[in-house]
This record gives C-alpha cells, sequence and structure tokens, in this order.
C-alpha cells in the first residue's frame, strides 16, 4: 500500500473531498480560520525614552520614545515627533480626579475620594467602572485622534493607597483590565504605571511597564515579568543619583533614568 505524505496527501484529501460532493456525499467540514490577533507596538526592553510632563515640550531629545501630557501636547507636536521617528505615548491621569483639567466636571461628587499628594487630585473610587468607563473611554479617544501609539494610565495602584473607598486587590485588577481594554479598543499600546505588586497577574493585558522609583523602594524585580516577554520597562528615579541605581536595573533591561519630581525636560539617562 502506497502512503501519501506531505504535499501530496494534502492534494489527495481535497481530490477525495470534491468526489464525495459530486456524489452527494458528506465530507468533513473545512476547520474555521484562527482569528486574526491584534498586534499592539510593544517597545523591547532598554528601549531609550523621554518623559515629560511640564514645561516647553523639548522635541529634539534624540530618543525613539516619548512620554508626554495628553491634553497639553497637540496634534501637531505628536506628528512632529513621529517625522522624528518616535513613538508617542499619551499620559493621561485613570486613577484620580483632577481639578485643572477641562473635562473636570463631567466626574461625579461620589466618584472622588481623598487627596492623593498631588493639588487639586482625589482618588476615584475604581468600583464604579461602569460610570468611569466612558468618561476615560472620551480621554482615550483624544490620545487616539491627537495620533499616540500608546496610553501611559496614570495611578493604577489605588488599592495600595488611603483612598478614602475600600478597595481590594480584585477591584484593581478589574480597573487595570478595564484601562486596558480602552486603549486595545482603540488600536493603541497600553502601560502599566507603578502597580509591581499585580505585575505578574497584569502582564498579559499590558504592552509596557512605567515605573517610578522601584530602585529607592527595592521592588524592581517585582517587574521582570515585563522583561520576560520582551516588553520594556520604562523606568525612573527622583531622589538615588545614577550611580545607586543604574547598574542594577540596567542588568535586570530596564529603560532607567534619572528625573526630576515635576518632569520638565531634563533627563540623565543611565548608560546603555
Amino acid at each position: 500500500m502506497v502512503r501519501l505524505t506531505g504535499a501530496r496527501a494534502a492534494l489527495g484529501a481535497a481530490l477525495l473531498a470534491r468526489a464525495l460532493a459530486a456524489c452527494g456525499g458528506d465530507p468533513e467540514p473545512e476547520p474555521e480560520p484562527e482569528p486574526a490577533v491584534a498586534e499592539f507596538w510593544r517597545p523591547a526592553p532598554g528601549t531609550p525614552w523621554q518623559w515629560q510632563l511640564s514645561g516647553t515640550l523639548d522635541t529634539t531629545v534624540d530618543v525613539p520614545v516619548y512620554d508626554v501630557d495628553g491634553f497639553e501636547t497637540s496634534a501637531a507636536q505628536v506628528a512632529e515627533l513621529h517625522g522624528r521617528g518616535a513613538r508617542v505615548i499619551c499620559y493621561i491621569n485613570a486613577g484620580a480626579w483632577e481639578d485643572f483639567r477641562p473635562d473636570a466636571d463631567a466626574f461625579p461628587e461620589e466618584l472622588l475620594g481623598e487627596g492623593n499628594g498631588w493639588p487639586g487630585e482625589r482618588w476615584f473610587d475604581i468600583r464604579a467602572l461602569d460610570t468611569l468607563r466612558p468618561l476615560l473611554a472620551a480621554r482615550f479617544d483624544m490620545c487616539r485622534d491627537k495620533g499616540f501609539d500608546a496610553v501611559e494610565p496614570d495611578l493604577l495602584e489605588g488599592w495600595t493607597n488611603d483612598t478614602g473607598f475600600p478597595l481590594t486587590a480584585d477591584d484593581q485588577l478589574a480597573f487595570n483590565r478595564m484601562v486596558a481594554e480602552l486603549a486595545h479598543e482603540r488600536g493603541l499600546s497600553v502601560g502599566l504605571k507603578n502597580d509591581g505588586a499585580q505585575a505578574a497577574e497584569l502582564v498579559d493585558d499590558f504592552d509596557f511597564a512605567v515605573s517610578e522609583e522601584c530602585a529607592a523602594f527595592g521592588e524592581c524585580e517585582l517587574l521582570l515579568p515585563f522583561i520576560e516577554q520582551d516588553k520594556a520597562v520604562f523606568h525612573v528615579e527622583y531622589d538615588l543619583t545614577a550611580d545607586e541605581f543604574c547598574a542594577e536595573t540596567t542588568a535586570l533591561g530596564f529603560s532607567s533614568m534619572v528625573k526630576r519630581l515635576d518632569l520638565d525636560a531634563w533627563r540623565e539617562p543611565c548608560p546603555a
């Protein structure tokens, strides 16, 4: 008996199926094609970056990634950075209300909790997913419409803070996954901001991470699940000098630098 293999076997199966169909047979249906999986931009570990949220935006820093304020940065500035070959991340506050934003009046009072230490900011009750979803969606729409590539949603760790609400780890996971979904629905990549304690549970939902002061708090290793999935960890320290942490975090694969707390244009990146 001759056994058909490879392409011959596939051709024989196709001819048999046609013959059965012609004779009124009932061949096995062909399998449905696998649905396409959306591909989002995922910066690789060690990618240099600039993070500027205050002052006049300096678009001349020679890095492939910029993280800038979504409200304050214009579509023209995003286009300028794209023209320089850079990807651009849209910073927005997802976990707290800001009284100085143009959409501040859209957030009902019952959503607002304790202050978070920054002037004019109060934590959200992130359990109110149905109320928050359309409000945050409007911010994500702004990021998409201005041409941003990704979103950095801030304050995704309310459950570890005194927010005025009895938030649990599960509340935070549900909220953070909703935030990631909002970004992906709009074709935007999304970063997990801080919340290192839940990084292992959220790494599949996010495309990169953004960390403040993980070296100062001894928490950098919590973010290694991102490195292990070939996703960047964009990291800054404010109080430590480069000599105090760069060797450690560069060895981990982080994109690290020293910044001032007001996140103006000044930066001191760790040596590659």
